[in-house]
C-alpha cells in the first residue's frame, strides 16, 4: 500500500515525440498502462508530433479515455507541433494547453503512393501480376491508379475523416458542422486553436504541470512529474549529429512502413 501511495502525490508524464506508429504506439500504451497500475492521480501528456497512422492514433486515444474512467485526470500539453494524429490523441485528454505558437490542426486524412511507371519503362523493367480481384494491387507503384480505384480510396479517406471529426466534436463539445468548417487540413497556431475551441488554455509545459497538479488537489510548488521515458538507441547517443541521424532513420522507417496507408499526418 505504501509503495503505491507515493505515486498518489506525483503526476505521471508521458511524451509522444515524432511520428505515431509502430514502436511509438507500443511504448506509449505500455506507459499508459503503468500510469493506471501505479494509481497516479493525473497524467501530463506532452505531445510533439505531426501525427501518424490512423489505427495507432486511435489505440492511444482509446487508452487515454480508459484512464479517465479510472478517475485519472489527463491533461495534454501541445509542444512545437501537435498536428493531425497528434491532435487526435490530444482529444483523449480532459484539458489541453498549447503554446501560443504551437503548430496544430491539420485535421484530415491522406494516402500517398509512389508511381514509378515511367522510370521503370526507361530502364526496361515490368512486373507480371496475377491477382484474385481487380483491386488487389491498388496503389501498386508500377502503374497509375484507375478511376474506380481513386473512388475506392476516396471513400476510405472520407470514412476515416468522419471518424476524426466526430471524435473532435465529441471531445471538444462542438457541433460537427463547426468542426468541418476548420477541419480541411489547414494548420493553426495555438492561439488560433484556442479561439476555435480546440484547446483550453495557452501556456508552457511548466504551466500545464502546475495546472494538472491544481486539478487533482496537489501543491503545484511541490508536485513533480514521474517521467516515463524511452531509452534512446545507442546510435542516437554516440554518433556525431546523433539526433539528426536518429530522426532521419525514424522518418525513413515511417515512410517505408506506411506507404499506401491512410494517415492522420501533417505533411508540409
Amino acid at each position: 500500500m505504501g509503495w503505491f501511495s507515493k505515486f498518489r502525490k506525483q503526476i505521471a508524464r508521458i511524451e509522444v515525440n515524432g511520428a505515431i506508429f509502430g514502436e511509438t504506439r507500443k511504448k506509449v500504451l505500455q506507459y499508459i498502462k503503468a500510469v493506471e497500475e501505479k494509481k497516479f492521480p493525473a497524467l501530463l501528456l506532452r505531445i510533439d508530433s505531426p501525427g501518424g497512422t490512423v489505427g495507432d492514433s486511435q489505440e492511444i486515444y482509446s487508452a487515454l479515455k480508459r484512464l479517465q474512467t479510472k478517475k485519472i485526470k489527463v491533461v495534454a500539453s501541445f509542444g512545437n507541433i501537435s498536428a493531425s494524429g497528434g491532435v487526435y490523441i490530444g482529444m483523449g485528454a480532459e484539458q489541453i494547453m498549447a503554446n501560443p505558437g504551437t503548430i496544430t490542426g491539420s485535421i484530415g486524412v491522406i494516402i500517398r503512393g509512389n508511381n514509378l511507371e515511367r522510370l521503370l519503362d526507361k530502364v526496361g523493367v515490368s512486373f507480371k501480376v496475377i491477382k484474385s480481384g481487380p483491386y488487389k494491387d491498388i496503389l501498386a507503384f508500377d502503374r497509375e491508379l484507375s478511376e474506380p480505384e481513386k473512388e475506392i480510396l476516396q471513400q476510405l479517406i472520407d470514412t476515416s475523416y468522419q471518424q476524426f471529426i466526430q471524435t473532435v466534436a465529441q471531445a471538444r463539445n462542438l457541433t460537427l458542422d463547426a468542426v468541418r468548417n476548420f477541419a480541411d487540413g489547414r494548420v493553426f497556431t495555438g492561439e488560433q486553436a484556442m479561439a476555435l475551441g480546440l484547446v483550453d488554455r495557452l501556456g508552457t509545459e511548466e504551466d500545464a504541470r502546475r495546472w494538472t497538479a491544481e486539478l487533482v488537489g496537489l501543491d503545484p510548488e511541490k508536485t513533480q512529474c514521474y517521467n516515463f521515458e524511452e531509452r534512446k538507441p545507442l546510435l542516437s547517443r554516440f554518433l556525431p549529429g546523433r539526433q539528426a541521424v536518429y530522426t532521419g532513420i525514424n522518418w525513413l522507417e515511417f515512410e517505408l512502413a506506411t506507404s499506401g496507408q491512410p494517415l492522420w499526418l501533417y505533411r508540409p
